[in-house]
């Protein structure tokens, strides 16, 4: 269990997934845990009698060691700017498109990680990225991969790759549930019900991903498997080739990221 007071500034959904995961996992005690934001004092209430965080004060946030960000982008040097940090305080932000200098401008040199997790955070399933400046010492990157491993699974990146990460599994979420509901209009059109056609994909879906996890196997030889020559399969992705859906995906996680680093300078 680590040992540490850690501090969120911002109490939105990504927060509380962080906070549920760390509770529910026994990662470090509720009473370690201090929570703050600008001034929904209800909703700060509500997470202390769900998960037993504490409400955090100024004094809590001065005394912290690792200070999590958690605002909206857009607020983080006003909040910064607002709360004298120590020294010996560390900084962790899960904050889009807000780099480590943008963090040091406002908060200045100390140890830094950034993560970048996706909404399945909130059922402690997030494929997280994440990053540390070269003030952040071996014993302390242990302690941040433990909290994210509250959430999830991490990867860790350096900070150039966390617009690829934003790109991929950032967004990745809304992909799916994208190709979910063209899937599901597919199967209506062949005749099945709404509901039937999201189960079955829902599921081969799940399916698949387990397949590739157990296995190992590279995912176009799992493909080559199940793709006979002239067979249905064969015609499908014929059908996906002709369209050149691969261009499609570079080229939309491509703007994805082009947009993440759009931000990052909008935020410096």
């Amino acid at each position: 269990m680590i040992n540490q007071k850690i501090v969120f500034l911002g109490a939105g959904a990504m927060a509380e997934a962080i906070v549920r995961g760390l509770v529910d996992k026994a990662v470090i005690a509720p009473t370690q845990l201090y929570m703050k934001n600008h001034s929904d004092h209800v909703r700060l209430q509500t997470l202390h009698e769900r998960y037993g965080v504490q409400i955090a004060s100024d004094a809590d946030i001065v005394s912290a060691d690792i200070v999590v960000l958690a605002m909206k982008p857009k607020d983080v040097a006003t909040v910064l700017q607002t709360h004298t940090l120590s020294p010996h305080t560390a900084v962790l932000s899960v904050l889009a498109g807000v780099s480590m200098a943008t963090i040091e401008k406002y908060a200045g040199e100390r140890p830094i990680a950034r993560l970048m997790p996706n909404t399945s955070a909130t059922i402690g399933l997030s494929a997280s990225g994440a990053t540390f400046n070269r003030a952040v010492s071996p014993s302390l990157q242990q302690d941040f991969i433990q909290l994210f491993e509250a959430i999830g699974t991490v990867e860790i990146v350096t900070e150039q790759q966390m617009h690829a990460v934003t790109a991929l599994s950032g967004s990745g979420p809304a992909y799916f549930y994208y190709f979910l509901e063209c899937y599901e209009k597919a199967g209506v059109a062949l005749g099945l019900d709404a509901e039937t056609a999201r189960r079955l994909m829902l599921s081969t879906m799940a399916g698949a991903a387990e397949m590739l996890k157990r296995t190992g196997e590279d995912p176009a030889v799992l493909r080559e498997n199940i793709t006979s020559p002239q067979g249905t399969t064969f015609e499908a992705l014929e059908v996906l080739r002709k369209y050149d859906v691969a261009r499609i995906i570079e080229e939309s996680t491509q703007a994805n990221a082009d947009r993440s680093k759009t931000f990052e300078k909008l935020y410096d």
